[in-house]
């Protein structure tokens, strides 16, 4: 077993600010029977992770522990391994998001260090044709996209909808609709447009300047990553007996719930979670270049705070990434 003592790491000191995040020397972290250790070198941020680091109300997520470490993420080189691992050995180039929280469940990934432990049912090998940059940034948010689009039954020539489809999920999600066959429909700001048409969609709305349910045609499924009355609007455009499918918004129980049903609707919110061997079809995509990461930005691993700082701006087109570890 690889024996170290300390490594560096960026802490939360406190929910709030993006000066909250402080660099840090931790203990290097030991994998337990079924996890590995990996050498980080990229790590990719999420909106959530900036939620996470104001909202007091989040710090259920660290299970307690501390100190707390953002990052969930990873991708990097395998050093150790714990005694019941098979799938992984030490050199191995590995990606996926780690022990991502849920509404009801903590989960401390930890990924924003130099070394982090992952449970091996959340990994897959990264594709030797991308970067550690792009396999970090194709986790969270690719998940996000693929786990509802692949359980969609999308057929060839379906219409989808995509909003907002110039982010971190929505690059994915354009994608990933035009891998099953979709005729795409993506909502961005119109400094956007050139982006998106280049992932393959095949009409793009712009949101400052049209009102998209106004001209958008029925579609078969929408994935809505937005909030509000966006949801609402969508289902406007949904054909009768379609789906949309909301990334962050509640149905059931609300006053969308009865207006989906009116319109004939199946609408539902998507948790994503964790998963491996997800992450091994999209590893598939990603080595066959049907789909492909856009890092906008990268920043050092001691950089974290303006990292935050610029994923609060709103407006990267596709993913922000810390590098770790040269």
């Amino acid at each position: 077993m690889l024996k170290m003592k300390n490594m560096k790491a960026i802490i939360l000191k406190e929910h709030g600010d993006a000066s909250n995040l402080v660099l840090g020397e931790v203990p290097v972290p030991v994998p337990n029977e079924r996890e590995v250790l990996i050498k980080v070198k990229a790590v990719a941020i999420n909106p959530s992770d900036t939620y996470i680091r104001k909202e007091k109300s989040l710090d259920y997520v660290f299970g307690g522990e501390l100190p707390r470490i953002l990052g969930w993420d990873v991708a990097g080189i395998v050093t150790a391994v714990g005694p019941m691992v098979d799938k992984f050995k030490v050199g191995d180039e590995v990606f996926g998001a780690i022990r991502f929280p849920g509404h009801d469940h903590a989960g401390h990934g930890k990924g924003y260090a130099e070394y982090a432990t992952a449970p091996v049912k959340d990994l897959a090998l990264k594709p030797g044709n991308i970067s550690f940059e792009e396999a970090a940034a194709a986790t969270m948010a690719a998940l996000t996209a693929w786990q509802p689009l692949s359980r969609a039954g999308i057929k060839p020539g379906d219409r989808v909808l995509i909003a907002p489809a110039g982010g971190g999920v929505g690059h994915y999600a354009v994608q990933i609709a035009k891998h099953f066959g979709a005729y795409v429909i993506a909502i961005a700001s119109a400094r956007k447009r050139n982006f998106v048409l280049s992932l393959g969609a095949d009409e793009v709305i712009d949101y400052a300047s049209q009102r998209f349910e106004d001209v958008v045609a029925p579609v078969d499924v929408a994935l809505d990553g937005l909030r509000g009355d966006h949801i609402a609007r969508s289902l406007k455009v949904v054909k009768p007996g379609g789906r949309l499918i909301t990334l962050y918004t509640a149905i059931a129980g609300t006053p969308l719930e009865k207006i989906s049903q009116e319109n004939g609707v199946n609408a539902y919110y998507n948790t994503v979670h964790a998963s491996g061997e997800d992450m091994k079809k999209l590893a598939a995509l990603l080595a066959s270049g049907e789909i492909r990461s856009h890092v906008s930005k990268t920043f050092p691993l001691e950089d974290a705070a303006n990292a935050h700082r610029e994923m609060e701006l709103d407006n990267a087109q596709g993913k922000i990434v810390l590098t770790v570890n040269g």
